[in-house]
């Protein structure tokens, strides 16, 4: 059976790595805390906040993976400095949730919400794009546990820290709102090609202040 592929490992006119990464062969573990126990039967995805009709949006995880999959290949850039390059993600794009559950017409940024509570902020433009996946593989592979499973956001263009493991929902913000990691010392936009890394780099008007 097909799906739908695209292909997008780099970025046109660019060189193949940002600044100050470097080449990783495999792909490392690098999270925050434990990781979280898969339950089928209470995982459950939420689309809430300033949703178009004013209603929550759930899927249970059978609902969720049963929707359209996709893949895109693509690269992956930590900010801790390796680059994993031409990896192929499989799962939901993120502009099947918009599309599915609409934001307000006035909102303006999103929180990707994931077990403990951890939360990663993006403008909404960020997450709508087009390479924009809620990854359930990689390479064909189910994603491990390690790694995310049962579902992780892959924003490519962004430093990986933007795409949280073990995603279970999103909130749709009509005013930026630091995640967890932009509340402790990192880039509140996180692009790898500009080197976004650290709060102290940012600029006016780059996010809300800490």
């Amino acid at each position: 059976m097909g799906h739908p592929v695209e292909r997008a490992s780099g970025e046109a006119g660019r060189e193949e790595l940002p600044p100050g990464q470097r080449l990783q062969r495999g792909w490392p573990v690098t999270h925050y805390g434990p990781v979280p126990k898969f339950r089928p039967e209470r995982w459950e995805f939420r689309v809430f906040g300033a949703t178009a009709d004013g209603e929550k949006h759930c899927w249970n995880h059978e609902e969720f993976t049963a929707l359209p999959y996709a893949t895109v290949v693509t690269d992956l850039h930590c900010v801790t400095k390796y680059s994993m390059l031409g990896a192929e993600w499989g799962g939901i794009p993120a502009r099947t949730v918009l599309e599915l559950a609409p934001p307000a017409p006035t909102v303006t940024h999103v929180m990707v919400w994931a077990e403990y509570g951890y939360s990663s902020n993006l403008r909404l433009a960020d997450f709508a794009s087009d390479r924009a996946i809620f990854a359930t593989h990689k390479d064909g592979e189910l994603l491990t546990a390690e790694h995310g499973f049962p579902l992780r956001l892959i924003v490519p263009h962004l430093y990986a820290w933007k795409g949280p493991k073990w995603v279970r929902g999103i909130e749709y913000m009509t005013a930026d709102r630091r995640g967890f990691w932009e509340e402790r010392g990192y880039h509140n936009l996180g692009d790898p090609w500009k080197e976004q890394r650290y709060s102290y780099q940012e600029e006016p008007g780059d996010g809300p202040e800490l």
